[in-house]
């Protein structure tokens, strides 16, 4: 992330990330679909009830159609099925960048 320019941090569990002071300074999430404690996806959901939708790039090994739509239906930016390309992958952060952009949120 640092070579194109970004800023990366990582945590241990969402339950870390929550608890965390970047939450308010984060203008991107990277999650695994299975993640200790709480799912990428209900990490991604416990956000947007708590009011902090922040633009989530979900990845998965294991992936699932149903899994997929959930997904895509909560507002997950990209599903991505490991492996994948590193392109994909920076080509759904900046796709999650440029809409924290666009709604005033963080660069």
């Amino acid at each position: 992330m640092r070579s194109i320019g970004l800023v990366a941090q990582a945590f241990l569990s969402g339950e870390e990330f929550l608890r965390s002071p970047e939450l308010g300074r984060t203008g991107c999430l990277v999650v695994d679909f299975d993640m200790p404690e709480m799912s990428g996806l209900d990490l991604h959901n416990n956000l947007a009830r708590l009011g902090n939708e922040i633009p989530t790039v979900l990845i998965t090994a294991y992936p699932s159609d149903d899994i997929r739509a959930q997904a895509l239906q909560a507002g997950v930016i990209c599903y991505l099925s490991k492996p994948f390309d590193e392109s994909e992958l920076l080509n759904c952060i900046h796709a999650a960048l440029d809409r924290t952009k666009g709604s005033g949120g963080l660069p």
